[in-house]
């Protein structure tokens, strides 16, 4: 195997400033074109077959070895979040409320410096590597659009792997784990109709405000009473308006929140179980209801042959005792999509520092140094599986 490790470090300078060239453009669902066109500029320099415009602006590089084997996918999400940045780095957005608060500018550099050292080693792989660069994971999704376009197939692809990086874990350390990694998301919209009235007649009305704390307390018993106590769950209504003046009972509320869980058999019985107290619940008040349930992404659940693996050149990029398992996380990736339909893992790359800011902050950074370890990683888990 080449010395991906003395390359990365060689290739460092490069890897930082393409990271900060991309910190400068952030651009937030489906309107990546700045980004897109750089990958794409990257790649067709470094020689490697590229196609651009899937679901809009997602950018596939396809790197051929000329020998039949397997394909494997290296995802990175390109998509900043609609944030105004406060990090005062010389590097900062130049794009005004909008901002990489998540990481995806490493992500980005990661791939394309994995693929850049990659294909100076081709002749020793066989197959096929895909380095995808996708948009809108942030929301509404990129990862089943680009599906829908073809990506998994032209060449089919047998595995996939990608990273986030993570202040939840130390900088230095690596999280794989075997099986559910972070958690399927989904949100609902409730709207409550009653009769409103004056303040002093209730018994006039149909009190909106009231059937909805109703159903607020009934939907949490659907985790608490009706969910299997060794299965994590979470329902959160996290918006509830209603009410115009302190003498009028309303005669609507607007209730919105999200679901998640790592299990796919709870996933897919969100929409009915909170239908059914909806139902429930405003045929005893007198109301009516409207309800819309979205499914965004499906649970993200690692591969246990391809946890091991990436997990075993994962030690080998920063020795055995700093690979971990992490906590699974209740946040949500799309990524989810891909892993369904090929061997695959998603991983964590610890930034976690004293000074560190979460993602989605308005102060997040890390350490530039990640770069060199994730890059090594994807690099390593290619010839581990294509060299042999």
């Amino acid at each position: 195997m080449p010395d991906f490790k003395q390359f990365v470090i060689e290739e460092h300078d490069r890897m930082i400033a393409t990271r900060r060239d991309l910190h400068r453009i952030p651009e937030t669902a489906f309107t990546e074109h700045k980004t897109s066109a750089y990958i794409a500029n990257y790649l067709q320099k470094e020689g490697i077959e590229v196609m651009t415009g899937i679901a809009k602006t997602g950018v596939v590089g396809l790197l051929r070895t000329g020998k039949p084997g397997p394909t494997l996918m290296i995802r990175a999400d390109m998509d900043a979040l609609p944030v105004t940045e406060a990090t005062g780095l010389p590097f900062a957005s130049e794009h005004e409320g909008r901002m990489h608060a998540c990481g995806h500018d490493g992500h980005i550099t990661m791939v394309l410096s994995a693929a850049t050292a990659i294909n100076k080693f081709k002749d020793q792989l066989k197959g096929n590597i895909k380095f995808l660069f996708q948009p809108a994971e942030e929301s509404p999704g990129g990862a089943k659009p680009m599906i829908e376009e073809g990506v998994m197939e032209n060449p089919h692809v047998d595995y996939a792997v990608g990273c986030h990086v993570w202040p939840l874990l130390p900088q230095g350390q690596v999280g794989v784990k075997a099986g559910p990694i972070m958690a399927a998301a989904d949100q609902f919209d409730i709207k409550i109709l009653g009769k409103g009235g004056h303040g002093a007649m209730p018994h006039l009305c149909v009190d909106a405000l009231e059937v909805g704390t109703q159903v607020v307390n009934a939907l949490q018993r659907i985790v608490s009473r009706h969910t299997n106590p060794l299965e994590s769950a979470v329902l959160s209504v996290c918006r509830f308006q209603s009410g115009t003046a302190f003498n009028v009972i309303p005669g609507e509320a607007v209730l919105c929140g999200t679901t998640r869980t790592f299990s796919r058999e709870i996933w897919e019985s969100w929409e009915e179980r909170i239908n059914r107290i909806l139902r429930g619940v405003c045929e005893s008040m007198g109301a009516d209801y409207e309800f819309t349930f979205t499914p965004y992404y499906p649970p993200t659940i690692n591969h246990p042959e391809m946890a091991q693996l990436v997990g075993r050149c994962a030690a080998e990029a920063v020795g055995a005792e700093n690979v971990v398992e992490p906590e699974p996380s209740m946040g949500a990736e799309d990524m989810s999509f891909y892993l369904e339909r090929c061997k695959g893992c998603f991983f964590f790359l610890g930034v976690g520092r004293e000074e560190s800011y979460p993602i989605h902050h308005p102060k997040f950074d890390f350490d530039e140094a990640v770069l060199l370890t994730g890059a090594e990683i994807y690099c390593r888990t290619a010839f581990d599986l294509l060299g042999k």
